[in-house]
Formats: C-alpha cells, structure tokens, sequence
C-alpha cells in the first residue's frame, strides 16, 4: 500500500499575506486528496525530525537560529519569513521526509509521498533562503545512508528553481546522485550544465538547465535520455523526488509550461528504474495546478504503467556531451 506523510503542524507555518508558499497550499493538497478518497494511500503522520537526523546536514548553531527565528516570528529574508508556528512545522517537514525514507526501506512499501510545508531543496547547511529552512530531502537521504542501510541515493529534483542546497549538501559526495532540471538563468541563479561537482562527487551532479517556455518534451526528454541511463549505472538503493510543481503552465512563479498530466508521465519515468519511490513536496504555487499535479503523481506512484518514449533534442545532446566523460555510454 502507498503511505502519505502530513502533520497539522504544516498549516501553522504563517508566511504572510501574499506570499506564494502559504498555508492555502495544503488546504488545495488535502481537498483534492480527499474528494478522491486519498487514491488509497495510507494516511501517517509525520514525525518531528530528531537533532540527530538535522545534525547530520545542518550546523548546531544553524538549527538553533532557526529554533529562535520562529520564535520570535523573524525573517532570514523576503522569501523567507518565520512565525512561531514555524519551527514545529518544520521540524515536521524533515522529520516526514525522514519517515518515508524508512518506509521505504524499513517498511517494504514501494512508493510514498511526503505533502508538507515548509519546502526545504533552497536551504543550504547554513543558510534558510528560498522559502525553506531545512533541507529535508537532502536530511532523508542522509538519514538513507547513514541509518537505514542504503548505500546509494538518486535525488532527482524537478522544482522550477534549481535545488541549491541539495547541490550544495552533496556537491562532493559520491553516496548521492543529484539530478535537477530547472529553469535556467532564474532564481537561485545556480546549476548551469557545467556544474558536475567535485572532488569525490565529480560527475554525481547533473544540473539541467531548461529555457522558460520548456514543457513535457523536454522534461521528459530529459529524464529519459539523461537522467535514467546514468541512474542504471548508478544503481541507487533509493529514489527521493524533490516534487515541485512550479514548471506547471499555470503557475504565478515559474515560466515553464508542463501540464498536469505531465507530472503523471514524469513518475511513470521514474518508476521504470525498479527501485523504491519517495516524493517529497516542494514548490507549486496556483492552488489548482498545485492539488491536481500531486493528485496526478499520487495516482502514477500507485498505478504504474508504460510510460511513452520522448525524442532526444538539442538539450539532451548537450546534457550528454557534459556528462559522456563520467558515464561512458549514456
């Protein structure tokens, strides 16, 4: 059976009035999910992180400033404003990415979802920025490797916004295979094609810089041509899924235009590598396109199917090109 991770806590993260990662994000997630009896998934509630699993990625002194940030309701920026309600809900967020991870390893289940808030692929170990203030796929696949005996993870990240901190967390790290396809030049402003990364991870990052305007073609293309030829080399033990839904043609924030049946098209791509399956929430901000597109997702995790086959294009030939003298035969 699917497992869906929320917590109540997530409706207590107060960003503000008009700002796009809000609390009315969940209420859209949650209607959707349960005009369509939860596509069956089995509903948990998610843990709070441990010090442990948040110590693992993030500084002592960054937690506690986070800690004292959402107490006092301050903001590390524009984008990202706290409310006393914060720190529970995040550390629910990280904790719910870190209970799926063992779901799906401890557990046996196949696929899941994790639908809370706050987002965490922007915060860096030592910087919140980007909506986000722990890196909470980044902690679940370290909690994988460290705890729960993974030996490898494949993060593949296709929130509008390139993934910085998951890039940052993993930059030289083998364990973990990083894959994003992002828009690109656009906020954050990092992830250009020639980011590979280094040391012992050279070549374990794989940025995919898309152009505005980029839809289900080149996305798809992307992960079919690029992304799972070089996920089969690596063999991961585990698939985590930064699922942000902002490439969405409908969305106020991003310049992309998949539909939501792309998203659908995109998990049945992932679900061909055999390995189990972990989606955790990060951007989406139209209410509808949002609610639709994890409903979308929801249902392919649980369903499966073919998906279709997408033609290689000038943005696969590149990726390829830039990727060759790291994965011979891709």
């Amino acid at each position: 059976m699917p497992v869906l991770f929320s917590h109540p806590s997530s409706l207590e993260h107060d960003t503000g009035f008009g700002h796009p990662e809000r609390v009315e994000r969940m209420h859209a997630v949650d209607a959707e999910l349960q005009r369509r009896d939860w596509l069956g998934y089995e509903r948990r509630e998610a843990p709070a992180a441990t010090v442990a699993q948040l110590d693992a990625v993030h500084p002592r002194e960054y937690v506690d400033a986070v800690r004292e940030m959402s107490a006092r309701g301050g903001a590390f920026d524009l984008d990202t404003p706290t409310s006393p309600g914060s720190w529970d809900a995040a550390l629910h967020s990280a904790g719910g990415a870190c209970a799926l991870a063992e779901a799906l390893l401890r557990d046996d289940e196949r696929v899941g979802f994790a639908a809370l808030r706050p987002p965490g692929h922007h915060a860096e170990p030592a910087r919140a920025m980007g909506f986000c203030l722990f890196a909470n796929v980044s902690i679940a696949a370290r909690h994988a490797l460290d705890s729960l005996g993974a030996e490898r993870v494949l993060v593949l990240d296709w929130d509008v916004h390139h993934g910085n901190g998951t890039n940052a967390i993993f930059h030289e790290s083998p364990e973990v295979l990083f894959a994003s396809i992002h828009q690109y030049p656009f906020y954050p402003g990092t992830g250009p094609l020639a980011d590979v990364g280094a040391g012992a991870g050279e070549g374990y990052s794989i940025n995919l810089p898309v152009p505005a305007g980029a839809g289900e073609g080149e996305f798809c293309g992307l992960v079919e041509h690029v992304v799972l030829p070089v996920a089969r080399r690596f063999d991961p033990t585990l698939v985590l899924v930064s699922a942000g839904f902002d490439a969405h043609r409908d969305d106020p924030v991003g310049g992309c235009t998949l539909e939501t049946a792309s998203y659908g098209e995109l998990t049945r791509q992932v679900l061909t590598l055999g390995k189990p399956v972990g989606y955790v929430l990060e951007g989406g901000y139209d209410l509808d396109a949002l609610a639709h597109s994890v409903a979308e997702s929801m249902d392919a995790l649980a369903a499966g199917g073919e998906p279709r086959s997408h033609p290689r294009g000038e943005l696969v030939e590149r990726a390829v090109a830039a990727l060759r003298p790291y994965w011979d035969g891709i």
